[in-house]
């Protein structure tokens, strides 16, 4: 979009004589700024699921998609880089929401890319794959061509077998593209303390089986072995019964809930599906009658964005724990 103005036109008269007293070759900064640069760690490159972007400086206008990732901006206390927010799957946690209040939200789910556009982004952060999908015109790419560079949450990419390190790296990775590497690394060294804390109160502790519910009727959609909700499971002291299934989530038989007898069941809380809703569907579906889960109505419950790749996880996971556990860890 042009944004000449009679100003503009006017002032090109002086143009060249203000060219031969001031200026830098093409692409050159000034060097004060360029030492400024070098000392606060840039330029900085990262590889980011498949796409290598170099930054010589931190961006300064963002719009966040999906509710993990905007959460990890505000840790971070980037709220003042943020120029717009979209798609919650919950309330943001209370120590964020003042922060919150403050971004423009510019879709209840996902914003067209015109409506990206509108809140002239340098950078776009997208939570899930399904952030930059390519057939919805938000494909990395097109936000490329625009001159707006893109971070896509690395759960939806990482092929490692450690989502806790894959956390870790994603707001180390985070940090260091926005310049407040000490941020990050304090909240990593929080983390792992909070992590090793949880782990100590069920050293001595049997893994309980667990059958994570997150939706479905004809067939049980749950988590998989991979990504952090997996995880988050076996640090809380359980053994997800589907941790053999090779993705994040994944659709199960009923006929193998039944057949793995889950002691415990975990359901994510989201959307427009009640927690009781859910527990009613499981209670009163006769073929479930048998499994010692159902039998002892034994069930842990977690709002869905505690259980994917992002600031809340080190606290999702104690308190997971201690509806699994919960004489080991109220002491």
């Amino acid at each position: 979009m042009s944004r000449r103005t009679p100003a503009l036109i006017a002032a090109a008269v002086l143009l060249p004589l203000a060219l031969t007293a001031c200026s830098t070759p093409e692409g050159d900064e000034p060097a004060g700024d360029k030492a400024a640069a070098k000392s606060d760690g840039f330029p900085y490159t990262v590889t980011n699921c498949g796409v290598t972007t170099t930054y010589k400086a931190p961006p300064k206008r963002v719009v966040t998609m999906n509710q993990h990732v905007t959460e990890i901006m505000l840790e971070l206390g980037l709220t003042k880089s943020l120029v717009g927010t979209a798609y919650l799957d919950d309330k943001v946690l209370p120590k964020y929401a003042k922060d919150y209040a403050s971004v423009p939200v510019i879709a209840k789910e996902y914003p067209s890319y015109e409506q990206v556009l509108a809140s002239n982004p340098d950078f776009v952060y997208g939570g899930y794959s399904s952030a930059f999908t390519a057939g919805d015109g938000r494909g990395r790419e097109a936000f490329k061509k625009s001159g707006i560079e893109t971070r896509l949450n690395t759960e939806s990419c990482a092929k490692a077998d450690t989502p806790m390190e894959t956390l870790y790296e994603e707001i180390r990775e985070v940090g260091r593209t926005f310049g407040v590497t000490d941020r990050a690394e304090a909240w990593i060294k929080q983390a792992k303390a909070d992590n090793a804390a949880t782990a100590e109160k069920l050293k001595d502790l049997k893994a309980l089986p667990v059958f994570v519910y997150d939706s479905g009727d004809k067939t049980a959609f749950t988590a998989g072995g991979k990504g952090i909700g997996n995880e988050l499971i076996t640090r809380a002291g359980g053994t997800n019964i589907f941790a053999d299934l090779d993705k994040s989530f994944g659709d199960a038989s009923w006929e193998n809930v039944v057949a793995r007898k889950p002691e415990a069941i975990v359901i994510y809380d989201y959307g427009s599906t009640t927690v009781a809703q859910k527990k009613k569907r499981l209670l009163e579906d006769p073929a479930l009658k048998d499994v010692p889960a159902i039998k002892n109505k034994r069930f842990a419950v977690m709002p869905l964005s505690d259980a994917v790749l992002g600031v809340r996880v080190p606290a999702a996971v104690e308190k997971l724990a201690a509806q699994l556990h919960p004489a080991a860890t109220t002491s």
